[in-house]
């Protein structure tokens, strides 16, 4: 069964053609944002009914909130841009589906938003340990709170940069900027998305200045044809590989 219900299943929706209205509009009528947003208030109640103390509650939703720049990073520079996922049938479709796909198509919303499947229980893995260590199983819904709200800021932040629109703050216009050159330059750097400090720290930051040269796999992750005549899984369910734009490829599927 579709998981795209009522209103995303009218027509596709792509970033770089709405309005900021419209993006709010589909953002909060996505399944996965609704579900995301439910498990931040119910853990809520969890943690405040538990008997955990105020102190270890707060704690324990500040280090989940800290720590989830460090732990995107993470995933999103060895994981969502690992191929070593695309080598094994058994995990081909789980790539292509959360990151492979966006990569392909930046703009399409329906393929940025995160599945559920994968995301909240790496959202639990990462965070639940810290605020268990800190107040015990109040605290361990404290920070699974934490976590679920932070990625839902993460989440329209992330539509927001692919957005065509232009924002009036400069700190904006920079978090755009460099998200798109990830996108559309090189891949192999500016992993943040809201917090680019991790890139600066391991290196992997660039601007205008001192980018690297255009990467030819920034819309394949280096899954090439090359790669697909070897591990095929992903090609077989994407029709193929292609190393042309977004924008052009889209134009070929509608002739």
């Amino acid at each position: 069964m579709s998981t795209k219900a009522g209103f995303w299943k009218e027509r596709k929706y792509h970033l770089d053609k709405m309005t900021l209205k419209e993006l709010y509009i589909a953002y909060f009528q996505y399944y996965a944002i609704q579900i995301y947003i439910l498990v931040g208030l119910v853990c809520i109640y969890l943690a405040v009914t538990s008997d955990a103390s105020w102190t270890g509650l707060v704690a324990s939703a500040a280090w989940s909130m800290l720590s989830f720049a460090f732990f995107w990073y993470v995933i999103h520079r060895y994981v969502l841009h690992g191929t070593w996922l695309a080598k094994s049938p058994l995990t081909a479709t789980l790539w292509k589906r959360i990151h492979f796909d966006h990569h392909q198509d930046p703009h399409d919303l329906y393929i940025l938003f995160g599945a559920v499947y994968t995301t909240l229980p790496s959202i639990a893995i990462a965070v639940m340990p810290v605020g268990y260590w800190a107040a015990g199983w109040g605290g361990a819904m404290a920070a699974l709170a934490a976590g679920s709200l932070t990625y839902c800021f993460y989440e329209f932040c992330h539509c927001f940069e692919h957005l065509s629109y232009k924002p009036k703050s400069k700190f904006l216009q920079r978090m755009k900027t460099l998200h798109m050159a990830h996108h559309f330059h090189s891949e192999q750097g500016n992993y943040g998305i809201t917090n680019f400090g991790w890139d600066r720290l391991f290196k992997t930051y660039y601007e205008n200045d001192n980018r690297p040269p255009k990467s030819p796999t920034v819309f394949n992750l280096g899954y090439d044809e090359e790669m697909a005549k070897k591990y095929p899984w992903v090609a077989e369910r994407s029709g193929g590989v292609s190393n042309d734009s977004p924008r052009e490829r889209r134009k070929q599927y509608q002739t």
